[in-house]
């Protein structure tokens, strides 16, 4: 990351930031689109939590994720804004079209000769079909999960221990959601299999991967992508030369630790001090 050395791109997808809420890492975005220079960005829903929007909480830093967005639109990036289920009320307005913004419920994008199908993927999430009430009490459990997470953390760091995550355990040890991730992953695939799509990209279960599922008929395959959430995973999606790419926020920070390229006075550093330099850096004051 260096404000002098934007890496290029011709796409990006992101989701599931969740503006509003306590556990969105804006600080940790707003740093990130500024070490990228995309010709495309998609956000592929769940961008701003509508469900559980309060007046009373909307910092700045998450106003300036906004602000920047449209910095961006001004100099001629293309955004797709797909909506999701806690950004439903944007779905009124699907099909508008504003200078370079465009809102849809889900977009279709040849790349070099190949067709990729975006969409949030709520669609298929039989919850949120059948039980919106239930999805919605849900959500705000997952919201309080977070926060709860991120004290916890925060006294972790203090005496020394790493970062562990709730949801992420319960994820990967339920095996109710460990079936739910598998079932909505195939559904997914199967149907875009069915629509001659290569590429089959979705936001929405916060579960970041790129993998290829095979299909039923011999040869048959599609490349299965999720854009996982800047809630618990940082991560966003990027397509350059012909090549997808998970790109790990954390990750990321690890990698600028131990090469030195962010000089600190301390001798002790953790990722607050190198997200902390690299907001000076890209003079992101909040």
């Amino acid at each position: 990351m260096s404000k002098t050395k934007k890496r290029e791109l011709e796409l990006v997808v992101i989701s599931d930031v969740h503006l509003g809420t306590y556990g969105c890492h804006a600080k940790e975005l707003l740093v990130y689109l500024k070490s990228i220079n995309p010709k495309k960005i998609i956000l592929n829903g769940d961008i701003i939590d509508i469900w559980q929007f309060s007046k009373n909480y909307f910092p700045e830093s998450h106003l300036r994720i906004i602000t920047y967005l449209i910095k961006l639109l001004s100099k001629e990036t293309e955004i797709y804004y797909i909506t999701g289920n806690h950004d439903e009320l944007m779905r009124k307005f699907a099909g508008c079209t504003v200078g370079n913004l465009r809102i849809a419920n889900k977009v279709m994008l040849t790349l070099n000769g190949k067709k990729a199908w975006f969409f949030h993927g709520d669609v298929f999430d039989i919850t949120m079909k059948h039980s919106k009430w239930l999805a919605k009490l849900g959500g705000k459990g997952y919201d309080f999960l977070i926060l709860l997470n991120t004290i916890v953390n925060y006294l972790f760091e203090k005496v020394g221990i790493g970062k562990f995550s709730f949801s992420k355990k319960i994820k990967n040890h339920v095996k109710s959601a460990v079936k739910f991730i598998s079932n909505f992953e195939e559904t997914v695939a199967e149907i875009a299999m069915e629509n001659k799509f290569s590429y089959v990209v979705c936001g929405h279960i916060h579960q970041p991967t790129i993998k290829t599922i095979p299909g039923k008929k011999e040869g048959q395959e599609v490349t299965y992508l999720n854009s996982g959430d800047w809630v618990e995973n940082m991560t966003a999606l990027e397509y350059n030369n012909k090549e997808w790419k998970l790109y790990e926020f954390e990750k990321d920070l690890k990698n600028i630790l131990k090469s030195g390229e962010i000089k600190t006075e301390k001798k002790s550093v953790h990722q607050k001090v190198i997200l902390d330099q690299l907001m000076k850096e890209f003079q992101i004051s909040l």
